[in-house]
C-alpha cells in the first residue's frame, strides 16, 4: 500500500487511500502553501468545503502546483445555508469558479439537519441531491456523497435518491469509531471517510496510544492513520506544517497487530464523541 494506492466508489472512481484534509486552515498563504506542501510531499487528494473559506487558496496552489489534474481527487462540500434545488445549483457552480476547476472529484452534503431546515430537512435534502445528481450527470462532479449523515438521515435520502451516496464524511478517530454509522455505510457501499483522524488533537491525550506506536517506533499520528487504513477507512489528517505533512505519509511501511487493534478501539468515549447533527446550533 502507498499514498496514490486508492479504494474504489460504487460508481467505480477511484479515490486515493489518505487525503489533505483543510478544515481550520486559514485562507490566503497557510492554505496556499500546505496544499502546494502536500502535492510535493505526494498527496494526490485534498479535501475542502466552502465553509472552510479557502477553495481559492486550494485552487490556486492546484494550480501552481504543476500536478496534472486528472492525477489529482479534490472534494468541496455544500455549506448549510445553500440547501434546496435552486441554491444546491448555485454553490456548486461558486465553489467550481473559486477553485478555479471545471469538476470536483466528489461534492459532498456537509450536514443532513442545518437549523435553517430543521422543519423540513429531508425534504431539502431531497432537492439538494436531485441538483447533485444533475451536476453528476453533466460531469461537473464526479462522485456524489454525504457527511455527518446518521443511519436515519441515509435511509430517507435513499427513499428518493436515484443515484445512492458514494462517501459518509463522518468524525472519525479512536475515541469514537461510530459503529453503526459505519456498519450502515459499509452495508450500502458507502466509503467512511473521517475528518477528525485526530479527533481534532484530543487522542494525543491518550497515554495508551503513545506505549502502542513506541511499539512500532511510530509517532502517534502515524499510529492512528494506519490503524484508520487498517478499519478500511480513508482518513483525511489536517497539518499546516510541512515536516508533519510528510510524516504522515510514512504509515506504508508497518502492520498493527490485531491485539493492538482491539487496544486502540478500546478508546472509545476517551478523547470526545461526534457532534449530534440534529442538535447542531448552525
Amino acid at each position: 500500500m502507498a499514498l496514490t494506492d486508492t479504494y474504489t466508489l460504487s460508481n467505480g472512481t477511484k479515490i486515493p487511500v489518505i487525503g489533505l484534509g483543510t478544515w481550520q486552515t486559514p485562507d490566503g498563504d497557510v492554505a496556499y502553501q500546505s496544499v502546494l506542501d502536500a502535492l510535493k510531499a505526494g498527496y494526490r487528494h485534498i479535501d475542502t468545503a466552502a465553509a472552510y473559506g479557502n477553495e481559492e487558496s486550494v485552487g490556486r496552489a492546484i494550480h501552481d502546483s504543476g500536478v496534472k489534474r486528472e492525477d489529482l481527487f479534490v472534494t468541496t462540500k455544500l455549506w448549510n445555508a445553500d440547501h434546496g434545488y435552486e441554491k444546491t445549483k448555485q454553490a456548486i457552480g461558486t465553489s467550481l469558479s473559486k477553485l478555479g476547476l471545471e469538476y470536483v472529484d466528489l461534492y459532498l452534503i456537509h450536514w443532513p439537519n442545518p437549523v435553517a431546515f430543521r422543519d423540513n430537512w429531508e425534504e431539502a435534502n431531497a432537492e439538494t441531491w436531485k441538483a447533485m445528481e444533475e451536476a453528476y450527470e453533466e460531469g461537473l462532479v464526479k462522485a456524489i456523497g454525504v457527511s455527518n449523515f446518521r443511519p436515519k438521515h441515509l435511509d430517507a435520502l435513499l427513499k428518493t435518491a436515484k443515484i445512492a451516496p458514494m462517501v459518509n464524511q463522518i468524525f472519525l478517530n479512536p475515541s469514537d469509531l461510530q459503529p453503526n454509522v459505519v456498519e450502515y455505510n459499509n452495508a450500502h457501499d458507502i466509503l467512511s471517510e473521517a475528518y477528525s483522524p485526530f479527533g481534532t488533537g484530543k487522542i494525543f491525550q491518550i497515554d495508551g496510544l503513545k506505549d502502542i506506536a513506541e511499539k512500532y517506533n511510530k509517532s502517534v499520528p502515524q499510529l492512528v492513520l494506519r490503524w484508520h487504513l487498517q478499519h478500511g477507512f480513508l482518513p483525511l489528517p489536517k497539518s499546516v506544517h510541512a515536516e508533519y505533512i510528510k510524516a504522515n505519509t510514512d504509515i506504508f511501511d508497518f502492520e498493527i497487530s490485531e491485539d493492538d487493534m482491539k487496544k486502540i478501539d478500546g478508546f472509545q468515549g476517551a478523547a470526545g464523541l461526534a457532534t449530534d447533527p440534529d442538535t447542531t446550533s448552525f
